[in-house]
């Protein structure tokens, strides 16, 4: 038996019952193919990079069992072929690692500084790049700055 993970995009329009049935349907492949289901995790709604099938979000699960081979590819080819799936990724789980949500931006706790006190300090941040354009030398005689003054250009004769 290996141990899998598979992260699951599934559609935001679709009912979280629907949903549900989904990530259901994929335990009960793993424990009728002799496998063991360790968790599931919702990561819930988010942002895509790009839109998928013209929807903007995804709803994100994340999986983790024992499994054969063929198990897996049974289950693969269950999510290919249903529509609420957009798209879903199955790895190989390394051993004591742990997968987690990544960290919402938006969900950040703000640290609210009590009254009379000020607030603290930022951690270390790395400095913001400058806005400014590089500077580009020219020579005189709109040559590159490395072509040396006695040396012959390609393609030129010397006078």
């Amino acid at each position: 038996m290996t141990t899998y993970e598979i992260l699951l995009m599934l559609d935001p329009e679709q009912a979280e019952a629907r949903q549900e049935d989904i990530v259901a349907r994929a335990r009960d492949l793993v424990e009728t193919g002799g496998g063991a289901w360790h968790s599931h995790d919702a990561w819930g709604r988010r942002r895509l990079a790009y839109p998928i099938l013209h929807k903007e979000e995804g709803v994100y699960h994340l999986v983790v069992f024992d499994a054969e081979a063929a198990t897996l590819e049974e289950i693969s080819r269950v999510l290919k072929i249903d529509d609420a799936v957009l798209r879903h990724l199955a790895t190989r789980h390394i051993a004591g690692s742990r997968t987690s949500a990544p960290r919402d931006e938006a969900a950040a706790p703000v640290a609210v500084a009590a009254e009379g006190t000020a607030p603290e300090a930022p951690a270390q941040e790395a400095p913001e790049p400058e806005a400014t354009a590089p500077e580009t030398a020219v020579s005189e005689d709109d040559q590159p700055e490395y072509a040396g003054a006695e040396e012959e250009q390609p393609g030129e004769e010397e006078e």
